[in-house]
C-alpha cells in the first residue's frame, strides 16, 4: 500500500510513512473485509442512522495528513474517527489525539482498537462531528476524515494560533482538499488539490433560497 499508493502520489514526509508501515489496516475493518483492508479504494466500515460511513482510501488519507504538516508537540482533533484508524497514524505524529465520533458503535470500536495497539495518547469522544469537541480546544490540527459540503464555524473557531484545518469541500469529482490557517485571530484557506471521498454525514451543505 505505502510503495503503490503513497509514495506514487507526492507523499513524501518519512514520519507519515513510517506510521502508516507501524499501523495495521486490517485492525480497522471487519474480519470478513481484512483481506480489501489495503485496497486503493474507501471502504464501508457502517450504516449508521445518518448514512454509511467509510474507512478512507489511503491516497488522500496521507495527502491530507501532510497538507497539515503535523509536529511531535501538536494536539489534533480527528473529527469522524470511524473506526479509528486515522487516530492511531495521527498519533504516531502528534502528542495528543482527540478522536471525535457520533455513532456509538464505531466509538466503541474505536476505542478497543486503539487501546489493543497501544495508542495511549488518543483520547475517543463521542458528540456532534459539526460541533467539534470545544472541551479540549484549542487544537494545533483539525483532520476531517471525509467530505463535506462546507467546513463549519465551530470547527474553525477550534483552532489555536497558527493551527491548520484540512478538509475535503465537495462531493465526487468536484472535491477539493483545502489547508484552514488561522493566523492573527482570521482564518484563511487555500485549495490544494481535487480529492474525490466519501462524504461524512452531518455536513451537508444547505442551499439558500434565492430570489
Amino acid at each position: 500500500m505505502v510503495d503503490g499508493q503513497i509514495r506514487t502520489t507526492d507523499v513524501t514526509s518519512a514520519p507519515l510513512i513510517d506510521a502508516m508501515l507501524s499501523v495495521p489496516r486490517e485492525a480497522f475493518v471487519a474480519p470478513g473485509q481484512s483481506a480489501l483492508a489495503y485496497i486503493d479504494e474507501d471502504i464501508r466500515i457502517a450504516d449508521g442512522a445518518d448514512g454509511p460511513r467509510y474507512l478512507m482510501e489511503p491516497s488522500p488519507l496521507a495527502k491530507l495528513m501532510q497538507l497539515a504538516e503535523i509536529t511531535p508537540g501538536d494536539s489534533v482533533l480527528d473529527v469522524g474517527c470511524g473506526t479509528g484508524y486515522a487516530s492511531a497514524i495521527l498519533s504516531r505524529l502528534a502528542k495528543s489525539v482527540v478522536a471525535l465520533e457520533s455513532d456509538s458503535m464505531l466509538a466503541e470500536a474505536a476505542m478497543s482498537t486503539l487501546s489493543t495497539l497501544g495508542c495511549d495518547n488518543v483520547t475517543v469522544v463521542k458528540g456532534s462531528l459539526p460541533e467539534g469537541h470545544a472541551a479540549a480546544a484549542p487544537y494545533d490540527v483539525i483532520f476531517i476524515g471525509g467530505s463535506v459540503g462546507k467546513v463549519p464555524a465551530p470547527l474553525l473557531d477550534q483552532l489555536a494560533e497558527g493551527g491548520r484545518l484540512v478538509a475535503v469541500e465537495g462531493q465526487g469529482n468536484s472535491g477539493v482538499a483545502r489547508l484552514f490557517l488561522r493566523t492573527g485571530g482570521g482564518v484563511t484557506g487555500r485549495r490544494a488539490f481535487n480529492a474525490a471521498i466519501k462524504p461524512l454525514p452531518g455536513f451537508e451543505r444547505i442551499h439558500a433560497f434565492e430570489f
